[in-house]
């Protein structure tokens, strides 16, 4: 019998950005009675099995429009597929309608959600052991994870910190930034946003420093209605600074685990998409191309628009998020507890006068009935944050009226076992 010690496997194993994920996944099924206002999947109430075999069909003929005949419509369907995908085209068209990008198809590889985008960009970009990645901090678990399994160090960049001076700090210590990972619309987990002056400073540090910006984009289609959408950092970008990274999973099919990287940058006579696609041949070969057959048909079906495709989802978020912040607001009337009020998106970042970590979480769901993110789980390091964070997204609007009840007790609870005074509710 093989025996083996966690010494013995790679350090990432013991990380706690991995061990993050995988708590954060299973803590629901443990409690399934339990509300959970942690999950950041999107809603399911449009959810519909027919939608597939319509998308499916929409592929097949638009490739018959393309000049296949049925044996290539086959093949191209249920047979092994290029690399970088087979609906590179159609993606491009939507970056282009959605989001203003405009991009050559060749500079997309489309990947296995957009976890497997992270990985391949970060680990084109790791050359050395002095090479680092700089996070706007909080920060998102899934690209520090993936920093920690090819070996890239995190520099974690505040909120209120300036990244020039950060940069000069990390260079000075002799090591080499390759990219700064951001999130500049409504944010996970903070739900923060970036205004167009803060965009185009960015793009201008970039530019100045000489790293590349990966920017993260899966909640940008979904602002509160009266907020205007801003533009993304990659369509401002006019020297191709910036590596997008996107993802079907909150605006299409989560199931059908489909995302991309837009990689226009040159290395040598080729582009970095390229280097990419020689990355990804050797983990996943190719995304499946039944999945990407159904997301192909629903770009098809609503003209590549995602913004037309997800007006419902746009307005069960916006709504979800206003009865959070509001419930918030009744329940928590005297400034002690505080709380973001994001534009747009999934989260709501809490703060309270204690503490909050995992074991409080388990008390939470064990207890309460009610889930929710302890804030600790995007930071590097140990120190305490007095944070949870809220999700909208996958919850209806009495699920949110019962969960906050339950929200409410445990908080007014904790702050008398933690010495803090009652809250007159």
């Amino acid at each position: 019998m093989a025996d083996l010690e966690l010494s013995d496997l790679h350090g990432s194993l013991t990380d706690r950005a991995l061990n993050s994920m995988n708590f954060l996944n299973e803590i629901s099924h443990h409690y399934p009675d339990a509300i959970s206002l942690a999950a950041g999947r999107p809603t399911e109430e449009f959810f519909a099995l027919e939608d597939l075999h319509r998308y499916l069909d929409l592929f097949a003929q638009y490739l018959r429009d393309q000049g296949y005949d049925e044996a290539a419509v086959r093949r191209t369907i249920f047979q092994y597929g290029r690399t970088k995908g087979i609906i590179q085209d159609l993606v491009a068209r939507n970056l282009a309608i959605d989001e203003g990008i405009h991009v050559d198809p060749e500079a997309i590889v489309v990947t296995v959600g957009c976890q497997e985008a992270m990985v391949l960009t970060l680990r084109a970009l790791c050359a050395g052991p002095d090479d680092v990645m700089l996070a706007i901090s909080p920060t998102y678990v899934g690209i520090t994870g993936a920093a920690r399994l090819v070996n890239l160090p995190v520099v974690p960049v505040g909120e209120e910190d300036d990244l020039a001076t950060v940069l000069k700090s990390v260079r000075a210590e002799g090591r080499r930034p390759r990219a700064c990972y951001v999130m500049p619309d409504f944010a996970n987990p903070s739900g923060l946003s970036m205004d167009l002056a803060a965009r185009h400073k960015l793009l201008e540090i970039g530019a100045a420093e000489n790293i590349l910006l990966l920017e993260d984009n899966p909640y940008g289609l979904f602002p509160v209605q009266g907020h205007q959408r801003m533009p993304t950092l990659k369509s401002l970008d006019t020297s191709r600074r910036v590596v997008y990274l996107g993802s079907f999973a909150k605006t299409g099919l989560p199931g059908a685990r489909v995302g991309y990287a837009v990689a226009d940058q040159t290395v040598g006579t080729g582009l970095l998409a390229d280097e990419l696609s020689k990355l990804k041949s050797m983990l996943t070969v190719n995304t499946s191309p039944v999945a990407q057959a159904v997301v192909g048909g629903k770009l098809l079906a609503n003209d590549c628009s995602l913004v037309a495709a997800n007006q419902r989802e746009r307005a069960v978020y916006a709504a979800n998020l206003q009865a959070i912040t509001d419930g918030l607001a009744t329940r928590f009337p005297n400034g002690e507890i505080t709380w973001t009020v994001p534009a747009g998106g999934f989260f709501v970042v809490v703060t309270v006068p204690f503490p909050v970590d995992d074991a409080l979480l388990e008390k939470s769901a064990h207890e309460y009935g009610v889930l929710w993110t302890p804030m600790t789980h995007f930071y590097d390091g140990d120190t305490p944050i007095n944070a949870l964070r809220l999700s909208c997204s996958a919850v209806t609007l009495p699920e949110i009226d019962a969960a906050l009840n339950r929200l409410s007790a445990f908080i007014t609870d904790q702050l008398v076992l933690s010495g803090g005074p009652e809250l007159d509710l």
